[in-house]
């Protein structure tokens, strides 16, 4: 490992060394993060995934700016140019800006006009005019005129190419302009003339200027999005006299002739040269920066999404909605398989949709269905509404399912490997359902950017996007664990250790010798060996295996650890897990050595306490506003439940149950200061929205969350100012469930 490496990341992450050098150990030897996080926290020092994410990243980043550097200092050598000072300018950066200015003399170019210029033989004069001493420099360039250089003019114009081109590599003036680029450059945009009808969207930025300074990712990405597809012109760049004054003090040493020559030539290095160049280095910053920050909302929502609160293992029905082609049913088992489908018609008032209601009863008895999932697409709300009136003969929840991406899935290769025999209505439908049981099991099948809860996702690097959002599924799936015996192939391809290879073995291991007994048995998987089992044996599930630690997120290399605890406690494993009174007098401080710690040690005695938890809670039914159901029916100064579907640098996109999310923009969220929406909302929230404006021609609906908890907080009761307020039980779920009884009171059951 390099050790100047190590020393910048601890640096730059604010950690000791030894855990940048431990945690990039475990890194090269093909340890995964959520394995290192989880499962080496003595050797990072208890680092955790975000942080061992960083390592990682700078790991490989300084390691493609080292072969950056070895390159240009091998160029500049093969030159000859090399020097001890440029040697150390080279060796001394981490930036590859600087990196890229100091070689830029040195680059080899295409013919330039300063290299036409130079073999010209006008060399000589632009050095004589550099100098700014006294003389007339039509005097001087009269002794270069020859048949290429036919008039003094003409040598003192290839003289000022060249010296346009020498103030352009000079690093030190190419950073003084950055700085003024970074603190005063405008991006700036305008409508193409002819475009305003098909760029009615961007009608904000049709004449648009904004500080870099001050400009949110949003508003860059959209400005980006609309120059590549025609409809703005867009510009970058600090006001012009402020640059060339800026260059005319840096390059101009007095005001006689020759000096004006230089002015002249700074002037023609900012305009085609300078100013170019470094309009195309800001605008990539600030994409670069833009894709950072709109990748790293996506992934937070993305996070959220795949640990939404499962209904669990239970059978259920499900219905993708339609008016016309009627509504696709599946009933599906409790391990998600399909038992039956077909198609039926809710939404006509005949006897078809009395053959609906029958067939609804009769799969419920038949697969004592616990639950109905409704697609949240075209004709929900209509169809939850006839479901909820069917009286069933025993409970049956109803749940109104974001439906997001189950067409792509439908339609995919994953879709016809599971359900070859069946179209693409048929798959979608069943996708429904499966969200409902096991939303991350099921999401795992889909390409995170059909999910629909990024922000600007197909305009931003898309190896970066995918390598991000990879990571967080990684992270989700080994955080919640995954049932060896139940797992799809997809699911099992993103724990720790595994991937598609080992996974289908895994598939093809349980189908021809039925379910694991053992987290051991994985050793006898064709493929799988000590390394893979060592990552990919904690995150995996066997309940009712032959060890009582298999179903916990207790590591097979600490199952002797924990027997000897239960050993000196006179008891058995079980015993250890069923008594929380023999858990609390375990002195566990005894059981330190130098590779178990106290983390560890208290992690063990947590799984303890609940083997096999699953950390994503329970799923709570929500019912939107009676008789909202489109558009039309919203009114400015409505008040109505929602469901937080997306979370922007902008706002909060909510279903309100018309079909169209509406935005509560990041000044409507509460009634405070917010600089992350992430501070107050999270997806799948349910929320109360008051309607701000509805703009039906641009199918915008604005809201505000700052309202209603100004409603909110006037209809509590005043509290007397020596009473503690009572702290809340349970935290979310009760919170949730007073909050529904009101809204029911409210709207209407």
């Amino acid at each position: 490992m390099n050790a100047r490496h190590i020393t910048r990341i601890a640096q730059e992450l604010q950690i000791r060394p030894q855990q940048a050098e431990q945690t990039m150990q475990l890194l090269s030897e093909g340890s995964s993060v959520p394995f290192i996080s989880r499962y080496r926290k003595e050797a990072t020092g208890n680092l955790d995934e975000v942080q061992i994410g960083r390592i990682e990243d700078l790991k490989h980043k300084y390691e493609e700016t080292d072969q950056r550097r070895e390159f240009i200092i091998k160029t500049i050598s093969e030159q000859g140019k090399m020097t001890e000072a440029l040697q150390e300018k080279l060796n001394s950066t981490w930036s590859l800006t600087e990196l890229e200015d100091l070689y830029l003399p040195y680059k080899p170019k295409r013919k330039t006009r300063a290299a036409a210029a130079i073999e010209k033989g006008l060399a000589p004069l632009a050095e004589q005019l550099w100098e700014q001493g006294p003389g007339d420099p039509q005097e001087m360039a009269a002794a270069f005129l020859n048949e290429q250089v036919p008039a003094a003019e003409d040598a003192l114009k290839g003289a000022r190419d060249i010296l346009a081109e020498k103030i352009n590599e000079d690093a030190a003036i190419r950073e003084q302009l950055r700085k003024i680029f970074r603190e005063t450059a405008k991006l700036s945009s305008s409508v193409v003339e002819g475009k305003e009808e098909a760029g009615i969207k961007y009608k904000d930025y049709f004449q648009f200027s904004e500080a870099l300074s001050d400009l949110p990712s949003h508003r860059i990405l959209a400005i980006f999005r609309a120059e590549k597809e025609g409809i703005l012109y867009a510009t970058l760049a600090p006001a012009e006299e402020d640059a060339l004054a800026l260059l005319n003090k840096a390059v101009c040493t007095s005001g006689n002739p020759c000096s004006q020559q230089v002015g002249k030539a700074a002037q023609d290095a900012y305009k085609r040269l300078l100013r170019p160049s470094l309009e195309n280095e800001f605008r990539s910053q600030l994409k670069e920066n833009a894709d950072e920050e709109a990748i790293t909302v996506f992934a937070a929502n993305l996070r959220q999404l795949l640990l939404a609160a499962p209904l669990g293992p239970k059978p259920v029905i499900a219905i993708d909605p339609g008016y016309r082609t009627g509504c696709k049913v599946v009933a599906l088992d409790q391990q998600g398989s399909l038992l039956d489908h077909t198609v039926i018609f809710p939404l006509e008032k005949n006897h078809k949709r009395d053959e609906a209601i029958a067939l609804l009863l009769h799969w419920a008895t038949q697969y004592q269905t616990a639950a109905i999932a409704i697609g949240n697409g075209t004709a929900g709300r209509e169809t939850e509404a006839v479901v909820k009136q069917i009286s069933f003969p025993h409970k049956v929840l109803v749940f109104m399912v974001n439906e997001s991406g189950a067409s792509v899935y439908s339609a995919s290769e994953a879709a016809r490997e599971e359900f070859p025999d069946q179209d693409v209505t048929v798959r979608g439908a069943v996708s429904i359902g499966r969200r409902l049981t096991d939303p991350l099991a099921e999401l795992v099948k889909i390409d995170p950017k059909s999910i629909g809860v990024g922000q600007y996702q197909h305009d931003v690097n898309q190896s970066q996007l995918k390598q991000s959002l990879d990571r967080v599924v990684v992270s989700c799936v080994n955080n919640v664990g995954v049932n060896l015996n139940t797992a799809s192939r997809h699911l099992l391809g993103y724990v720790s250790g595994l991937g598609t290879l080992l996974a289908d073995n895994i598939i093809r291991y349980r189908r021809e010798n039925g379910p694991f007994r053992s987290r051991r048995e994985l050793m006898q998987v064709p493929r799988l060996g000590e390394k893979a089992f060592e990552q990919c044996a904690g995150f995996l599930r066997i309940p009712d295996g032959q060890h009582p630690l298999d179903n916990s997120a207790v590591h097979p290399e600490r199952y002797a650890l924990v027997e000897k605890i239960a050993a000196e406690r006179q008891c058995s494993v079980e015993d250890l897990i069923r008594d929380e009174q023999l858990r609390k007098n375990i002195p566990i401080k005894d059981y330190v050595t130098p590779e178990v710690g106290l983390p560890t040690l208290q992690d063990i005695l947590s799984e303890l306490s609940k083997p096999g938890r699953d950390p994503r809670g329970e799923v709570a039914i929500f019912e939107y506003a009676e008789g909202i159901h489109t558009m039309e029916d919203l009114k400015p100064g409505m008040e109505l439940p929602g469901v937080v579907t997306n979370i922007t640098n902008f706002g909060a996109f909510v279903d309100i149950g018309v079909k169209q999310d509406g935005l509560v923009h990041i000044s409507q969220l509460a009634g405070k200061f917010v600089s992350d929406p992430n501070e107050v909302v999270k997806l799948n929230q349910r929320v109360t929205v008051k309607v701000l404006e509805v703009d039906a021609a641009r199918k915008r609906i604005s809201l505000s969350m700052k309202e209603t908890e100004k409603a909110a907080a006037a209809a509590r009761p005043p509290r007397h100012k020596d009473k503690p307020r009572p702290a809340k039980a349970g935290g979310g779920t009760n919170d949730f469930q007073s909050s529904l009884s009101a809204l029911k009171k409210k709207f209407g059951s």
